[in-house]
């Protein structure tokens, strides 16, 4: 942050996590309380389609950026960055941390102007807090769901993050974690 900060002088350096989600048929089971000894009921679907849901938000105020697309390659990750750009205020420059996906760092990835990418460590999701808003969203919308084509996948992702910004200060609680307090003050 301090050579954002030294890059960009004049401006607020805002701390982002982003990171990036499947939705899609094949569907992800999660954690039910069943009775012992026996397998919980649930729907299971054996197509192979998926949408990406792309997400950054700041845990300092919970605001957020999102996105639901297609695939997740270099290009998309251009869309999303280029829609994170134009959501951030003149006096702000984002370092936008994120996960050593191929697609995050590719030669013909365009980092805008008032993004600083950041990579976290390899092998380490637990440092990216937006992991949590993908369990909170798949227990409590995603999962367990059999989606009828592709177009029903993009409307599910919508309405379930759209469901969780609703809700006041749901977003800012998933994501604020006592160390990016200490590393953003």
């Amino acid at each position: 942050m301090r050579a954002a900060a030294a890059a960009n002088p004049g401006k607020r350096i805002a701390l982002w996590f982003m990171d990036e989600a499947r939705v899609g048929q094949k569907g992800r089971l999660c954690h039910r309380w069943w009775a012992r000894g026996r397998r919980p009921p649930g729907r299971c679907d054996g197509r192979f389609e998926w949408a990406y849901l792309f997400a950054a938000v700041e845990p300092a105020t919970g605001a957020d950026v999102a996105l639901v697309l297609p695939e997740a390659t270099t290009a998309a990750m251009n869309l999303f960055l280029a829609a994170f750009a134009a959501a951030l205020p003149g006096d702000v420059h984002a370092a936008l941390v994120l996960d050593g996906a191929g697609w995050h760092g590719g030669r013909a990835l365009v980092v805008p102007a008032n993004v600083t990418l950041v990579p976290l460590p390899p092998y380490s999701p637990e440092l990216n807090p937006v992991e949590r808003v993908w369990l909170y969203l798949r227990e409590r919308f995603l999962s367990l769901r059999v989606f009828t084509d592709y177009c029903a996948i993009v409307d599910a992702c919508c309405a379930a993050w759209n469901r969780l910004v609703a809700e006041p200060g749901r977003l800012r609680s998933l994501c604020d974690q006592s160390w990016i307090r200490k590393v953003s003050s």
